[in-house]
C-alpha cells in the first residue's frame, strides 16, 4: 500500500534560546519491504545531512540567532508491502552483528529480566525462531501497554518491574531478553497505519537476528511480526540510538513540545494524481 504520512514537532520557549542544535532520524530509506516515493523535511533553521553509526539518513539541525519556536515537519509518500528481498537495506548489515548484543543503560534487563529469558534458553539454543514469538506475547502479558506510565529514559528493568509500558519499553524489554540469550537484537523507530487512526504518534519495535533468515521484525506491543502498515524510520542499540528528535540548546526558560504524527493510506486515485503531478514536474 502507498501510505502518507505528515510528523510535526513543535518546540515553544518563555525565553529566547541563543542556540539549538538537534540530531533529526526522520528520513526512512528503501528497504525491508518499503520504497520511498517522496519525502522532505521542512524546518527553521539549518540542516546538515548524513549518515550514522547505524546507517541511518540523520540530520544535523542548527539554529544559531535568538528564536522562542522550532517547527520540524516531515513528510512524505511510502509504498510498502514489496518483495521482503528489500530486507537488503542500507541499515541490514552495517556493522558486525556482535555490535547487536551489546547492552546498553536502556537494555541492560537486570535479574528479573535475566530470570524471564531463561525460560526460553534451551529453545534459543536449538536456533529455532518459534520462541521469539512466544515470548513476545508474554512479555505484553506480563507488562501491559499503558500509556503513560514511564518515560523516555524508563529502562527495560524497571518497566518489567513495574509491570506496565508502552512499545518503546515493549522492544527495550524483547531487546533485552533476545541479547541476554545470544541472539543479536536492534531497535526499530518508525510509523504504524492504523485504519482507524489510534495512533497517532511514532512507533517503535524490534529487529532480531534469525541465523538463515536474517533480520525479522516484532511489534511487541501488538504481538505480531511486522506488515506493510509499518514504515521504519531507523534503527540503532535502544531508543537513545534511533529517536526522531534529540538535542540541546542555550537558554530558552521553559520549554514546551508538541508532537503530533498522521498516517493515512492512500486510495488508487490518490496515487494516479500524484503520479500526474510528479510527471509533471519532470
Amino acid at each position: 500500500m502507498l501510505l502518507n504520512i505528515e510528523h510535526r514537532t513543535y518546540y515553544t520557549y518563555s525565553e529566547a534560546v541563543n542556540y539549538t542544535i538537534q540530531q533529526l532520524r526522520l528520513t526512512p530509506q528503501d528497504g525491508f519491504g518499503q520504497r520511498i516515493k517522496r519525502w522532505d523535511i521542512r524546518v527553521n533553521g539549518h540542516l546538515h545531512r548524513f549518515e550514522d553509526t547505524y546507517g541511518n539518513i540523520a540530520h544535523t539541525l542548527v539554529l544559531d540567532t535568538p528564536h522562542d519556536e522550532i517547527s520540524i515537519i516531515a513528510s512524505g509518500d511510502v509504498e510498502t508491502g514489496l518483495d521482503a528481498d528489500l530486507n537488503k537495506s542500507a541499515t541490514a548489515d552495517r556493522l558486525p552483528l556482535d555490535i547487536y548484543l551489546r547492552n546498553t543503560p536502556l537494555t541492560e534487563g537486570g535479574a528479573q529480566i535475566q530470570a524471564f529469558a531463561r525460560q526460553y534458553a534451551e529453545q534459543a539454543a536449538s536456533e529455532d525462531a518459534g520462541w521469539l514469538e512466544d515470548m513476545m506475547h508474554e512479555i505484553v502479558r506480563l507488562v501491559p501497554y499503558a500509556r503513560g506510565s514511564t518515560a523516555v529514559d524508563t529502562d527495560a528493568a524497571t518497566a518489567f518491574r513495574l509491570g506496565s509500558g508502552v512499545c518503546q519499553d515493549h522492544a527495550h524489554i524483547f531487546i533485552a531478553c533476545c541479547r541476554n540469550l545470544g541472539w543479536p537484537a536492534r531497535y526499530v523507530s518508525g510509523y504504524l497505519f492504523t485504519a482507524d487512526s489510534s495512533l497517532m504518534e511514532s512507533h517503535a519495535w524490534a529487529d532480531i537476528w534469525v541465523k538463515q533468515q536474517g533480520w525479522q521484525s516484532f511489534d511487541v506491543s501488538n504481538g505480531r511480526l511486522t506488515s506493510d502498515a509499518h514504515v521504519r524510520l531507523a534503527v540503532g542499540l535502544d531508543y537513545r540510538d534511533a529517536c526522531p528528535v534529540s538535542g540541546m540548546r542555550v537558554g530558552g526558560g521553559l520549554e514546551t513540545m508538541g508532537v503530533s504524527v498522521r498516517v493515512n493510506m492512500t486510495t488508487p486515485d490518490q496515487q494516479a494524481k500524484i503520479q500526474e503531478a510528479q510527471q509533471a514536474q519532470q
